[in-house]
């Protein structure tokens, strides 16, 4: 008997329209052996007949305050960030070094930025990164809109066949504040989508179910879903009653809502697929903030296996918010022996003979963790690949160099089996704006687009 005859379901092997929720079931069959319990990845076997090619996933991660920017060719311009050369005929320099042995997986990105975002404050455009919004107060009112994750996962629906629609990670938890958000990721009416930054609550909530039981769980969710359904009834008369200004409030509020719910009506369906198992061991899922190298490294770990695993298919990770001193990650560097806290580094980078090295020495770090995440996925294999061929990983900051919101710092790594041609470093005019790139991610995940925020079309030399 094969592995894949061990884990089919009862009934008419032969018969190739098998039950959707049968083959959920498959999919997260656990293998028992030598006392260790781990997931199974995507596999064709356990795929319908419309499902053969693996999955499409999208991760971004996003560092604040910018890089190191020496001028190239100068004393310390190895400390540049951006390579040497261009198109396929390019050096990297010291700060993504670590990046050659991935050098046919990359595309390195200079000149793009969000144009309505050039003009807001430096420290203003982290909460922009994946929505191209101008957060202004005198413009918008500070009000952003829905970040590309999110409209992927959710307008297109590309997260509906998981467990959960999105994962958004960071090292500062929970939402932040307008213009220092503590999350990539925001909802349809643009509002703010807490993040998880504990390793062992992310981990717990991909894969634990200590605590209380299912049907413990299912009870909480039927609570929820009822004080929802009071909201949503005392709202519908009180919409009445309000002018239309604020009704347009209440309608926006009400959407978030409504997300909600459908949110608590997908977990109770859930709640019947068991969640996948996986070996812990070597996760430091008691890492916190006083110990950055093993957080860093355990969400990336964590990342990965989420994928493995098709829990979910999209992903954002802030590696720090822009909100300086008060941000908790402000303090890592200084933690893992540098020269300076985050924010200290950026603004010293054009200051004396040692500042381009100090950030660039940081930057290196930062990219190094970038690399960790590309070869984890590189080593889980699936189809006839990796996890890393089928996912699109953008990383990146908002800023060139801190104050300055233009000539993005820009990676885009992985996604062979999207279309993508990498092994190269493209520059682009400012009248590009980055939205065309988001216009190509989208393509790349197998959606019909044609525009993003502002986009102008999709990113030329990018994808076959």
């Amino acid at each position: 008997m094969t592995t894949t005859d061990m884990y089919r379901p009862k009934g008419n092997l032969k018969d190739s329209k098998m039950n959707h929720r049968a083959l959920q079931m498959n999919r997260r069959t656990m293998l028992k052996a030598s006392g260790a319990s781990l997931a199974l990845p995507w596999m064709e076997s356990f795929a319908g007949a419309q499902t053969k090619s693996p999955p499409r996933r999208f991760c971004s991660i996003y560092f604040p305050y910018g890089v190191s920017l020496p001028k190239q060719g100068g004393e310390y311009g190895q400390w540049n960030w951006f390579p040497k050369g261009s198109g396929k005929d390019f050096t990297f320099n010291k700060p993504l070094k670590g990046l050659e042995p991935f050098r046919d997986q990359v595309t390195i990105l200079g000149g793009l930025s969000h144009p309505k975002v050039r003009r807001i404050g430096g420290h203003d455009s982290g909460d922009t990164f994946l929505t191209g919004a101008e957060l202004s107060l005198a413009t918008t009112g500070l009000k952003n809109s829905i970040s590309l994750d999110q409209f992927m996962a959710r307008t297109h629906k590309l997260g509906k066949s998981t467990r959960f629609t999105s994962l958004v990670l960071s090292s500062d938890g929970g939402t932040g504040m307008p213009t220092r958000a503590n999350t990539l990721s925001f909802s349809r009416t643009g509002q703010p989508i807490p993040s998880f930054n504990r390793p062992a609550i992310v981990f717990e909530r991909l894969f634990g179910l200590k605590g209380d039981s299912i049907e413990a769980q299912r009870k909480g969710l039927t609570r929820t879903g009822s004080h929802l359904d009071l909201l949503l009834d005392e709202a519908k008369r009180l919409h009445r009653k309000l002018g239309k200004v604020d009704q347009g409030k209440l309608d926006q509020y009400l959407t978030s809502v409504r997300e909600i719910e459908q949110d608590v009506e997908r977990s109770a369906q859930w709640l019947k697929v068991p969640r996948p198992k996986v070996n812990a061991e070597g996760l430091s899922l008691d890492a916190d903030n006083e110990t950055p190298g093993k957080l860093i490294h355990t969400m990336l770990d964590l990342i990965a296996l989420a994928f493995q695993t098709d829990s979910t298919r999209f992903i954002t990770y802030q590696l720090a918010s822009m909100h300086g001193a008060i941000s908790i990650a402000n303090k890592f560097p200084t933690l893992l022996g540098f020269t300076n806290n985050a924010h200290g580094l950026a603004h010293g980078a054009g200051k004396g003979k040692k500042g381009a090295e100090n950030k660039g020495k940081w930057d290196r770090y930062q990219a190094e963790c970038l690399c960790y995440l590309i070869k984890r996925l590189r080593e889980m294999e699936e189809g006839d690949g990796s996890v890393l061929d089928n996912t699109c990983i953008f990383y990146g900051s908002s800023n060139s160099k801190t104050h300055n919101n233009t000539n993005y710092p820009l990676i885009l790594a992985g996604g062979k089996n999207m279309g993508y041609q990498h092994g190269q470093y493209l520059t682009f005019g400012k009248n590009v704006p980055l939205a065309n790139l988001f216009v190509t991610m989208q393509k790349s995940m197998g959606v019909h687009a044609d525009t993003f925020a502002d986009s102008t079309g999709e990113l030329d030399g990018l994808t076959s």
